[in-house]
């Protein structure tokens, strides 16, 4: 017999990108039709330096992602943890079918 668990699919998951020019974040909808929404929604960090939706590349599981570049004074790590929380409520209050 097997025990079969389902987890559900998270609405988004977020990682930290380091380079040498710049800090990013980038976010990745099970929904890409939000990608839109969800840009404005993150609009009013005043970290944010930009907001792009721009094509995954690699073995991602979507084909597009929201990059977010940080201005240069910002704690990376803070604003992964703020955005995600930001987004977290977002879903809450505005669940998607």
């Amino acid at each position: 017999m097997f025990n079969l668990i389902l987890t559900p699919m998270l609405p988004f998951r977020s990682e930290i990108r380091n380079s040498p020019n710049q800090q990013a974040i980038k976010i990745f909808l099970s929904d890409e039709s939000l990608d839109s929404r969800i840009k404005k929604h993150l609009e009013h960090f005043n970290e944010i330096e930009t907001i792009e939706i721009t094509e995954s590349i690699g073995q991602n599981r979507v084909s597009e992602n929201i990059t977010v570049v940080l201005k240069d004074h910002a704690d990376i790590t803070k604003m992964k943890s703020s955005i995600d929380s930001s987004l977290w409520w977002y879903f809450e209050e505005d669940p998607v079918d």
